[in-house]
């Protein structure tokens, strides 16, 4: 199953912006993750369309399953 963390971010526009982070490291360290991502907002490396990050909203795992069934 694959699994994704998803961090949540408001824009400067207060609109929503995501980063997806592939095959996190579990159980998520929620301390860590928002250090993380206080430290993305100061750094000020991303720009949306909506403006740049300005606060967090939240972060989450994502658990993607797939069943593939062949029909030839």
């Amino acid at each position: 199953m694959a699994k994704t963390l998803e961090l949540l971010f408001l824009t400067e526009g207060g609109k929503s912006a995501t980063l997806s982070i592939t095959d996190p490291i579990e159980p998520v360290d929620v301390e860590k993750v928002k250090t993380a991502m206080d430290e993305i907002i100061a750094s000020n490396v991303f720009t949306t369309a909506s403006g740049s990050f300005v606060n967090t909203k939240g972060a989450r795992i994502v658990k993607r399953h797939v069943d593939e069934y062949e029909v030839n």
